[in-house]
């Protein structure tokens, strides 16, 4: 079995966004791993598959990231049970694991890099891993067990506007589709300040404004908007849309852009 640092995986499962705050909650004595045995060395290598989590705060998925698609289908009222699903950027499977213990029947675990899928998930023979695929050239006669009935969505480095028109060609016809918004990789360098944060509002709204736009006009209707419930990667609020593949797309009316700024700068900011 294949061995890392502490405190380097735990920044692979999602727990911390740095190896320097990992290392720091090592030292501090926060870090359990299996049979809650306490790991206080930041160096120290175990077993890749060993379940980390804080002293107190049992992760209930194999990321941290994984809280962010259990806010949407819980907020959203999206049930996943028995269908096919396409995980997009799945990285470690946080959003397959979320998604599996909700129910669903299988998972397409999709992801431009490789060796990121955790052990558990990469031996469940409910998942179909595809690892070294960008998402951009995917084509729906490249997912052989079924046609995914619902799609989740968690890219870097990329934009959405690169993601969701060759998903509307794969997702069948009224799929519901969960996008995390990451306005770090969708306002353009000139828009993203120091260390790669969005702090300005008003970058915030020219995103959303941008990606709901852009996914009404490539066949998606807008449902639901809602902020993360944790930051991202170097501390980026992010954000939540539940969308729907359909022939005549609408933005729905209740869909509150301000609001939810709003609600994520008094919730997060700071």
């Amino acid at each position: 079995m294949e061995k890392q640092r502490v405190d380097v995986l735990l920044v692979t499962q999602g727990l911390f966004d740095t190896r320097e705050r990992a290392k720091r909650a090592v030292m501090a004595g926060e870090i359990l791993g299996d049979n809650e045995e306490r790991l206080d060395k930041p160096g120290m290598k175990i077993p890749v598959d060993t379940d980390l989590h804080l002293k107190g705060k049992p992760m209930p998925y194999v990321s941290r990231g994984g809280l962010k698609l259990e806010k949407a289908l819980t907020t959203f009222g999206i049930d996943v049970k028995g269908l096919t699903v396409l995980d997009i950027g799945s990285s470690t499977g946080g959003f397959t694991d979320v998604m599996l213990q909700n129910g669903a029947k299988l998972s397409y675990a999709l992801d431009v890099g490789s060796n990121q899928l955790v052990w558990k998930l990469r031996e469940d023979p409910r998942v179909v891993v595809m690892e070294h695929t960008n998402f951009r050239y995917s084509k729906l006669a490249d997912f052989t067990h079924g046609r995914p009935q619902f799609a989740s969505i968690d890219v870097s480095f990329i934009s959405l506007e690169l993601i969701l028109p060759p998903l509307k060609e794969i997702i069948e016809d009224n799929g519901h589709v969960v996008a995390l918004i990451k306005p770090q990789f969708e306002a353009g360098k000139q828009n993203v300040g120091k260390h790669g944060i969005v702090r300005d509002s008003a970058v915030h709204r020219m995103v959303l404004e941008k990606i709901l736009n852009f996914a009404v006009e490539n066949g998606y209707s807008v449902l639901k908007l809602d902020y993360s419930p944790i930051k991202g990667g170097a501390g980026n609020i992010e954000f939540l849309v539940e969308l729907q593949s359909v022939e005549n797309p609408v933005m729905s009316a209740k869909v509150s852009i301000e609001k939810v700024i709003e609600n994520a700068y008094s919730e997060l900011k700071g």
